[in-house]
């Protein structure tokens, strides 16, 4: 007979307020990245994107409690993330290759 299951730890307010800064952080730069879109010319995409993966990192992580649950609920989430930016590359290269800007700086 199985006992209950056992119980970790929950953040405290100061796991949450270091979240919600650097979501915060994360939040400003991207506007940032946006506002620079003129210099950075092909670079703002990819900038985006990878704040956005950082975010959806961050809000799995800690806002879902993934950190806090079985690896396997995290493999879930980390192919689901793979899977979606495979296709998005896949058609960026599609649009590549038959001359259609799918992001235009």
């Amino acid at each position: 007979m199985h006992g209950p299951a056992p119980a970790h730890a929950q953040p405290g307010p100061a796991t949450w307020i270091r979240v919600l800064v650097l979501l915060t952080i994360a939040t400003v730069l991207e506007v940032l990245t946006y506002a620079f879109e003129s210099t950075l010319g092909a670079l703002t995409a990819p900038i985006l994107i990878l704040f956005a993966i950082a975010k959806f990192v961050l809000v799995v992580a800690y806002y879902m409690h993934l950190k806090f649950d079985n690896r396997i609920l995290t493999g879930i989430f980390a192919w689901g993330m793979l899977i979606a930016i495979s296709i998005f590359a896949a058609m960026a290269a599609l649009y590549h290759i038959y001359g259609q800007p799918l992001l235009t700086p």
